[in-house]
């Protein structure tokens, strides 16, 4: 499954600085349905190259991260349960900001 995912607000630094990834993402044969649920460990294993905890906190992303899938707020589509379809773009952007 190809996807497009972006991170933004500081987020790119944990990806040594890019901030769009084109990606093919290996879903499991058995699974009939893939969500962010799967996506994101995938994430971290794969793209984060420091502070995985800057990123994610336990299973889904810390607080303070925006997610938007096709440009539509996660939360009104399921969060990690939020199915992902061949070719979506998903957003990842930082609103915490150190003062």
């Amino acid at each position: 499954m190809q996807l497009t995912l972006e991170f933004g607000g500081g987020l790119e630094l944990l990806c040594d600085s890019v901030k769009i990834h084109k990606v093919n993402f290996d879903t499991q044969a058995e699974e009939e349905k893939v969500t962010m649920k799967h996506l994101l460990p995938w994430i971290r294993t794969n793209l984060i190259k420091e502070r995985p905890e800057m990123f994610m906190k336990g299973d889904s992303v810390r607080p303070g991260v925006l997610v938007l899938v096709n440009d539509c707020d996660w939360e009104l589509s399921g969060q990690l349960d939020t199915v992902l379809e061949e070719k979506d773009v998903i957003v990842f952007i930082s609103t915490l900001h150190g003062g």
